[in-house]
């Protein structure tokens, strides 16, 4: 019994945690994220300096509790936004910015490439609404 009891408490716990883990932080009235360089259209070199910029909410680190702050994931070839509710991924393609950098150099294949800014809060979760960049398109030589 014993042992059930200590199984049941743990699983609630569990739950609880997932369930506060999942909550869309509220994105602040205004919020916007953009890309200031590379240009859209632009031709760039393999390894390339990609400027972030906020408006209306302002950078932190990530795990940072501070009200109305994000930090900036880089979307490489991606077609669709992270799912609501779930930590944005980490990989390739999502780069994470979780020191609330401004800029990164990043190396891409030759080829075309699409590149597109998310904020998350300080759990790496996209905002709700989400506050993204328009995708823009470079040509890497």
């Amino acid at each position: 019994m014993k042992s059930f009891m200590s199984r049941s408490a743990m699983a609630g716990l569990l739950m609880g945690v997932s369930v506060l883990a999942s909550a869309a932080t509220q994105a602040p009235e205004g919020a916007e994220v953009s890309i200031v360089a590379p240009a859209d259209g632009a031709t760039v070199p393999q390894t390339v300096v990609v400027k972030f910029a906020v408006k209306d909410i302002a950078l932190a680190p990530a795990g940072d509790p501070t009200k109305n702050t994000g930090h900036h994931h880089l979307l490489i070839d991606v077609d669709e936004l992270p799912a609501a509710g779930q930590p944005i991924p980490n990989d390739a393609n999502h780069l994470h910015f979780g020191k609330a950098q401004t800029q990164a150099e990043i190396t891409l294949t030759p080829g075309k490439h699409t590149l597109q800014l998310e904020l998350g809060d300080r759990n790496h979760l996209p905002f709700d609404p989400p506050i993204v960049s328009e995708k823009i398109t470079v040509n890497v030589k």
